[in-house]
């Protein structure tokens, strides 16, 4: 691993510049990324052609009007352009707007309103989405760039802009330092509404020591199928491997599973980053090609079920290992040195964390459930100082004296320093005076051949006080079978204690989320409580 420190001194230098960074320090003729089409036609772009691409992109953002520390929103899938964009946009010194394309209209409305945009890029399938409307004014400050399509009235051309520049040193880029804007990103809104977090550019030494964890060897090849719209996606996906000068895929659209085991194959991926979604499709894909090059896989996202542990050390011969990742911080802890099944690993170097007692803001006993927390004093790669435009949010993650970081999840700790996830502080269930981490029944529920996802929620109730009950989503094609709820309830009892039985078990269809994937625990909580 890196040491965190020696990757500050680069990326937090007061003349820092993110498109030297991530750009233009790298051989001209190395690959930056491989973009697959839904067709599984690729196209390569080197990191010559992306910083010639990117510099025309900043030029004509300058002559629009977008000066450094401007706003710029991209609402765009995976594709070359995108990451013109983005270089373009870090290049000219503005400040980029991430937005996912599975975020709704009015989701949209509040972060563009809330990050006081200068100008928007948007795929042309996408341009809907700016439609005026459910938040969005009828005649907005932002100008609007239109990609892949015709732009409509008063809109502009990203391909026609593109054509007006051919002369790529027209430009030269912009070095905001270290401490200068990078982005300006969302959290989820899983827990209330979302936060905008400035992320500045030295946030790229914690970024690029998150890549270089898992392993650094010449020729290797990354492929992380976060949605780059999202903070952790642009962290993992986007900014970590341009970060490192590692080559990396990037797929439009859905990759079907048997594709996505040839795509492994054939670019001899060697780091392979997904959600346990994405693996339980492989899985059922049926066995991978020969000579996989894949040295290591890792998830994050929702702790990996005991299925997808077997599954991958079986199939891949090694394990997919997790690692805990958050749009204030990036990825601090990785499972890369075997602390089993269901742990998030230990801290990266750069970061110190802890499990703070639920009464005081002290380490909590090895063992102990807590809160999980950063110490700010013994991390050098922290970077997040609070919420752009919070106060009252900011102050409610740190504690009195300011030293530590408080996540808002819980997590216990044992003697050699692996943390085991339990659940956000709000999700942690307490029934006459036990304490229940929902993640460990649900892992419970998760070990029956015919349930595919399961939620734990906490439901008051008047005689027992608050309990836990489960929703089981169950295989496709599988009906629920005569006794499966006692079945499921039995298998709980057999191991953990009493007062982890659900009290209920729902089968269910299909579970509430976010637009970025997450269960919506509070929905089922909000549900179970109309009912």
């Amino acid at each position: 691993m890196t040491d965190g420190s020696a990757l500050l001194q680069r990326f937090g230098a007061a003349d820092a510049c993110a498109a030297r960074l991530l750009c233009d320090d790298h051989p001209a003729d190395d690959v930056a990324f491989t973009v697959v089409e839904p067709d599984l036609s690729a196209r390569e772009l080197t990191y010559g052609e992306l910083g010639s691409e990117s510099a025309r992109f900043a030029a004509a953002l300058a002559d629009l009007g977008v000066g450094p520390g401007d706003r710029v929103a991209v609402l765009m899938s995976r594709s070359i352009e995108l990451i013109v964009t983005l270089l373009g946009i870090w290049r000219r010194g503005a400040v980029l707007v991430p937005l996912s394309t599975a975020l709704g209209r009015p989701a949209i409305a509040t972060r563009l309103r809330v990050a006081d945009v200068a100008l928007v890029v948007v795929d042309a399938d996408r341009r809907t989405k700016l439609a005026a409307g459910e938040g969005v004014p009828a005649d907005p400050r932002w100008q609007v760039v239109v990609v892949r399509g015709e732009p409509g009235r008063g809109e502009l051309s990203f391909e026609a802009l593109m054509a007006l520049y051919l002369d790529d040193s027209l430009l030269l880029p912009v070095a905001a330092g270290g401490g200068g804007p990078l982005a300006l990103v969302f959290t989820a809104g899983t827990t209330g509404p979302p936060k905008a977090i400035a992320v500045p550019v030295r946030a790229l030494a914690a970024f690029a020591a998150a890549c270089l964890a898992d392993g650094d060897r010449p020729g290797d090849v990354h492929w992380d199928t976060a949605d780059p719209g999202w903070a952790t996606g642009l962290y993992s996906a986007i900014l970590g491997p341009l970060a490192t000068g590692r080559r990396s895929l990037l797929t439009r659209g859905a990759i079907e599973p048997s594709p996505a085991w040839g795509l492994l194959a054939r670019y001899r991926v060697t780091h392979l980053h997904a959600g346990p979604a994405h693996f339980r499709t492989m899985a059922a894909a049926g066995p991978p090609p020969p000579g996989l090059a894949l040295r290591h896989a890792s998830s994050t996202g929702e702790p990996l079920p005991p299925d997808l542990v077997t599954w991958a050390e079986e199939v891949l011969g090694r394990p997919v290992r997790d690692r805990y990742e958050q749009a204030e911080l990036g990825t601090v802890l990785v499972d890369d040195t075997g602390c089993g099944p269901g742990t998030m690993g230990r801290p990266l170097p750069g970061w110190s964390v802890a499990v703070l007692d639920d009464d005081r803001d002290e380490p909590a006993p090895t063992g102990a459930i807590g809160r999980l927390a950063i110490d700010r004093s013994a991390s050098p790669l922290m970077w997040f100082t609070g919420y752009a435009v919070d106060v009252e949010r900011t102050a409610a993650s740190f504690t009195a004296d300011g030293r530590w970081y408080l996540t808002g999840d819980t997590s216990e700790v044992d003697a050699d320093g692996c943390h085991r996830f339990s659940a956000r502080v709000g999700d942690v269930i307490v029934t006459a005076g036990h304490r229940i981490a929902p993640f460990e029944v649900e892992s419970v529920l998760m070990l029956h051949q015919d349930v595919t996802e399961a939620v734990v929620v906490g439901i008051p109730t008047m005689r027992r006080g608050t309990v836990p009950e489960a929703y089981v989503v169950l295989r496709p094609g599988t009906e629920p079978a005569f006794g499966l709820v006692e079945e499921l309830k039995q298998m709980v009892r057999t191991k953990l204690p009493a007062y982890a039985v659900p009290n209920v078990v729902h089968v269910v269809d299909g579970l509430p989320r976010t637009p970025g994937g997450s269960v919506r625990r509070a929905a089922l909580r909000e549900r179970r409580a109309n009912w």
